[in-house]
């Protein structure tokens, strides 16, 4: 249901005297009309229509998906995204996906969502996010909302009582000092359900879900979780996150995707972040992997510097994943399974825009789609921090 409960005040005038005391009414976000009930001094309601924005009109997920990642700071200055949007216009990228929560915990634009405004999680970093979507879908550039889910130092300082600790009870941080949501907190869930709901409303065509996992870097052995009972394993509570989102989210029409560490593809463990690809792939439509070369340990698969080696990295890490989510399509189809009539996401990896462990050419970056191609792929995602792309290689 995308709805909830506001207020609002409006003031009728009899004469030049203001008769309303309060207006109370449901209000169905960026959909058609609602219900206005209005009570004057005396105490009688009266009922009235408020003409609301049109539903947003959302672009279908293409065929192929080529996006680049723009940041909110970056959504929000024109002098700078338009330069981008006009690389997208002239490039085969086709989508773009844009900060709508980042590590911050900050939502990028005005949602007009009570609970969200009522946390202060609100920064109007694109003061026109609706007009810009809209500028970007008669572009024919479709639009991903991406959403840091647990990494959010702004619900920790709201919610502390969620926030992941030390084993002395202080807010733990990770390795960049950043703090993190209990992802066992269905409060948090809820709150993510929320935003998600906002960006749909928005114009958003499709909603990206990063940092869904437990932390990793920072102190392992002084942290606690208040909600985490430490014996229901890391990937039961993802995956039951993921069924939540899944399950609240189906009646939006757009699709979501769930961003993986590239390892998942390979590792068949939870990597101690609570990540397995076959508990998160039955309730998504996308899984975006981020099979950054940078990103893999030296000696990986046989490779001294796996940086070096993009085509290699990628295209073995893809194909695994994929004949891993073939083995579950396999299953779906058998009435003995419990996967029986399931759908099984399909896999987009993120791939690097961005010099780390080598330096990212337009030929290093060309071999990355082709090790996506030939992995039997057609749908890439392209990082890079500062939004400086490397324009040739598209």
């Amino acid at each position: 249901m995308r709805s909830f409960f506001s207020k609002k005040y409006i003031f009728t005038g009899m004469g030049s005297a203001v008769v309303v005391i309060a207006v109370v009414f449901v209000w169905v976000m960026n959909r058609g009309t609602a219900l206005i009930y209005i009570a004057d001094e005396y105490g009688s309601a009266t009922i009235a229509t408020a003409v609301l924005p049109p539903p947003p009109q959302h672009i279908s997920t293409p065929d192929a998906v080529r996006a680049i990642y723009m940041s909110s700071w970056v959504a929000g200055t024109p002098s700078i995204r338009e330069p981008l949007v006009e690389f997208v216009r002239t490039s085969e990228v086709n989508a773009i996906v844009i900060d709508v929560k980042d590590y911050s915990g900050k939502v990028s634009f005005r949602t007009g969502d009570p609970i969200i405004e009522k946390m202060g999680s609100e920064e109007e970093r694109v003061p026109n996010m609706r007009s810009f979507i809209e500028e970007l879908h008669r572009n024919d550039i479709y639009t991903i909302a991406r959403i840091s889910v647990f990494q959010d130092p702004h619900v920790v300082a709201k919610m502390p009582e969620i926030a992941v600790r030390t084993k002395e009870g202080t807010v733990w941080k990770d390795r960049k000092g950043i703090t993190w949501v209990d992802p066992a907190s269905t409060e948090m869930w809820k709150y993510i359900i929320r935003v998600a709901h906002a960006a749909e409303a928005v114009g958003f065509d499709e909603l990206n879900f990063d940092y869904v996992r437990f932390p990793s870097d920072g102190n392992m052995k002084n942290i606690a979780f208040p909600v985490w009972d430490g014996i229901v394993p890391r990937s039961d509570v993802l995956e039951n996150f993921f069924a939540y989102l899944d399950t609240e989210l189906s009646k939006l029409p757009i699709p979501i995707s769930l961003d993986l560490f590239g390892m998942t593809m390979t590792n068949t463990d939870d990597l101690n972040i609570g990540q397995v690809l076959e508990k998160a792939a039955p309730h998504a439509d996308y899984i975006a992997p981020m099979v950054y070369p940078s990103h893999y340990p030296n000696g990986w698969n046989g490779l001294s510097n796996p940086a070096a080696h993009p085509y290699e990295v990628i295209h073995f890490a893809m194909s695994e994943g994929e004949r891993r989510l073939e083995a579950m399509r396999v299953l779906t189809a058998s009435t003995t399974s419990p996967l029986y009539g399931a759908h099984i996401a399909e896999l987009r990896p993120w791939i690097q825009d961005f010099d780390l462990g080598a330096d990212y050419t337009a030929d290093m970056i060309r071999k990355e789609k082709q090790a996506t191609y030939d992995a039997r792929l057609d749908s890439w995602m392209v990082w890079d921090p500062k939004n400086v792309y490397t324009k040739e290689a598209y």
